[in-house]
């Protein structure tokens, strides 16, 4: 059976959309969770939702790594004594034609969709504070890291770095028993779906939606393929990339 038993997760972005079905589905299957995110009343919010006791809230900018850092140092020191599992799901919408972007602009969202993860996955890596059975780490992506819209050149090059990124990861830290992989959800009815849905024409939406044969997706249902990978049940699974899109890549 699916189960998170004893197991201490970090979750980033968990203060709404797929971070925070992730936290709430993780403490239903009895892990302890850390939630990272800027806003703490959305934060506390995740909180009242997830099941259990002990769950920590860090209320932060995850590219605000020193601070990130002490404040981990200090959890995993008094607390957890070590980390079983991350799920990297901190992220940012933007939708710009490609002429008025910016450098800035893509190392906005590469910061925050990668860079951030990997700090906290070499911090949460030390031989201290890894389990003598290894870790499980997960990035959240996109589909949008295979395949390409207009508007999202930086947010699409920020999600397929993390395709090769894990990979690499994968290798490098199998000695340590520790997994990395990723999720690449489709369109999902998240806060950062509807921003960039705010933006666009009745008939562009309705034009995306019949591009998910079923569907559009929840945060639940990409939550589920999440706690599965953080589980021991995907203990052969590494390095991989797994598409979440209700059918939408296989056009």
């Amino acid at each position: 059976m699916l189960s998170l038993q004893n197991k201490n997760i970090i979750i980033t972005g968990a203060s709404s959309g797929i971070g925070r079905e992730c936290a709430i589905l993780a403490s239903k299957l009895g892990a302890r969770v850390i939630l990272i995110a800027r806003n703490q009343e959305k934060l506390e919010e995740t909180l009242s939702a997830m099941s259990g006791n002990g769950h920590i809230i860090i209320a932060g900018d995850v590219t605000d790594y020193e601070k990130l850092k002490n404040s981990l140092t200090e959890i995993i020191n008094i607390d957890t004594k070590h980390i079983n599992g991350i799920v990297h799901c901190a992220g940012r919408e933007m939708t710009k034609p490609f002429f008025l972007t910016k450098a800035e602009h893509f190392r906005e969202l590469l910061e925050v969709h990668l860079i951030a993860g990997l700090e906290i996955i070499r911090f949460c890596s030390k031989k201290d504070y890894l389990p003598e059975d290894g870790a499980s780490y997960v990035f959240i992506s996109s589909i949008m890291a295979e395949l390409g819209s207009a508007g999202l050149s930086p947010y699409c090059a920020s999600k397929s770095a993390i395709t090769s990124t894990v990979k690499a990861l994968a290798l490098e830290m199998a000695p340590k028993k520790v997994r990395v992989n990723s999720v690449e959800p489709g369109c999902v009815m998240t806060d950062l779906l509807q921003k960039r849905f705010s933006k666009m024409s009745s008939e562009e939406i309705e034009a995306i939606k019949n591009q998910h044969p079923l569907g559009l997706g929840t945060p639940e249902q990409v939550a589920n393929v999440v706690c599965f990978l953080l589980s021991d049940l995907s203990s052969w699974i590494t390095g991989t990339n797994i598409v979440v899109d209700g059918g939408y890549s296989a056009h």
